[in-house]
């Protein structure tokens, strides 16, 4: 298939060119044909949003909220034929394609129930006088850069506020999925939303995203992706007088006590690390674990990585596909190059001899011991499938290192004793903290983001998300 950008509609880029994304399975076999978009299409989709903002931002925001509330109904309909699509271009299993794309509907939804919800208080005054309260106005065109690990749920994640809280929206979201994101466009447009409302420009990072940060006409930027290039957008928003939302890395930590339940702390250990091919920014990518059930715990997470099934994403009996792309399954195996040479290697770390695999991204499922602090693997993200284990004495070490970190988004801790998850909750530094639960996951309703290196600015989803997509008016009226 061949995808156009959506600038007022669907439209061809402005030099004509396409690019082919491939499965991750399969490098042979082609899924899409994206646009090679320049600035001068950014350029393009930007002047559409900002025209298209006044009569936008007029709607009351129910009126707005009934085009989301079409949108996700549309997407439940096609979830199967969507998730698969999904699955094919990034390569997560099909369970999980489909259930990201029930999720980007479930987000639609929740923020289109959002216009229903007050967008101010009354402040009682001084003065007998005056009625004093607050109102939120939108900021006008925003700038959403999406990446390809959650292709649908993010974009998703970042337009729902955006568009419920009366902006507009220029979308440039990863070229490794454009299939996924076309969907989500496709469904906004089905549900008739007004031209100019929603643009998505595919193409270059360094082309597109340079121009939509510089750009005096979009007034928020909101990214999702890599620290280097969360870094170089923060410093440009800085200088510009910008709101910029940042949504970067993670080296979470699940945190097993000597009081776990074992088969729970193994099952949540596979899980948070293993699906998706660890290619989340909530995967957990450290496992510490209390010196008094380490040995239990490191043989029955060694049984079950075993058996984890690494195949075809398509098929329903696999646990892990590939990594989403040759540049991504690079990378992962120079780090489990460099794990290899600082720790010990329990298992993994391999490419499957499995023939049917060999055109694909794999790679087995890993974990290591005996893992330095500073080590690579310790310190750096992997966005692989790679388990780093640690054995500590109490749990004040095991919270210590797992603070030892320059991140800080989302950790985990598997407990029955009701204190230590307390104090665990209080004493970690992250801006997501689960109690029996895995590291990965999180609900739209609830804010999503994270401290230290993880993130900058105003929290994502949930009743949060208003912060950052609108600026607060007070307003003073007094009886003449």
């Amino acid at each position: 298939m061949r995808i156009d950008n959506y600038i007022r509609g669907w439209r061809k880029p402005e030099r004509g060119e396409y690019v082919q994304c491939v499965s991750p399975h399969d490098a042979k076999e082609v899924c899409a044909a994206y646009p090679r978009s320049t600035a001068e299409d950014v350029r393009l989709a930007i002047a559409a949003a900002k025209e298209a903002f006044p009569a936008w931002k007029k709607l009351t925001a129910p009126q707005r909220g009934a085009y989301l509330q079409r949108a996700a109904q549309i997407l439940k309909e096609e979830a199967k034929t969507i998730g698969r699509d999904l699955t094919r271009e990034e390569g997560k299993t099909l369970a999980e394609g489909i259930g990201e794309t029930l999720r980007a509907a479930a987000i639609l939804e929740f923020f289109a129930g959002e216009g229903f919800q007050p967008a101010g208080e009354v402040i009682p005054s001084a003065d007998r006088g005056t009625f004093l309260y607050t109102t939120r106005m939108p900021h006008g065109p925003v700038g959403l850069i999406t990446p390809w690990n959650f292709p649908i749920a993010i974009p998703a994640w970042k337009m729902a506020p955006a568009l419920i809280y009366g902006n507009t929206v220029v979308l440039k979201p990863a070229e490794l999925t454009p299939v996924s994101v076309y969907h989500l466009v496709r469904a906004l447009h089905e549900a008739g939303i007004p031209e100019g409302v929603v643009n998505c420009v595919f193409g270059s990072g360094s082309v597109l995203g340079a121009e939509m940060v510089g750009h005096p006409d979009v007034k928020a930027i909101s990214f999702t992706g890599s620290n280097s290039v969360g870094s170089r957008i923060r410093e440009q928003c800085a200088a510009l007088g910008k709101p910029a939302q940042l949504e970067l890395g993670g080296k979470n930590p699940l945190i097993v006590l000597e009081d776990a339940d074992l088969e729970q702390a193994v099952s949540l250990a596979i899980s948070g690390a293993f699906r998706s091919t660890g290619q989340k920014c909530t995967a957990t990518s450290r496992v510490i674990v209390a010196e008094k059930v380490y040995d239990e715990f490191r043989e029955r997470l060694l049984t079950e990585t075993k058996r984890v099934r690494v195949g075809n994403p398509l098929d329903a009996a696999t646990f892990m596909g590939p990594l989403a792309s040759r540049e991504q399954w690079e990378t992962v195996r120079r780090m489990i190059a460099a794990g290899k040479a600082e720790a010990a290697l329990l298992t993994g770390g391999e490419v499957p001899e499995d023939e049917h695999l060999a055109g694909g991204y794999y790679i087995q499922p890993t974990i290591f011991e005996n893992v330095p602090r500073e080590a690579t693997i310790a310190r750096e993200e992997i966005f692989g499938p790679v388990i780093a284990l640690f054995k500590v004495k109490t749990f004040d070490e095991a919270v210590a290192l797992a603070n030892d970190t320059t991140f800080g988004l989302s950790a985990s801790v598997c407990t029955r004793d009701l204190s230590l998850a307390h104090r665990f909750a209080e004493e970690i530094e992250v801006g997501m903290v689960h109690i029996n639960s895995e590291t990965a996951g999180a609900e739209p309703q609830a804010p999503f983001g994270g401290c230290k290196g993880s993130g900058t600015g105003l929290r994502e989803q949930g009743k949060t998300a208003i912060d950052f997509y609108t600026q607060v008016k007070t307003v003073y009226m007094t009886h003449s």
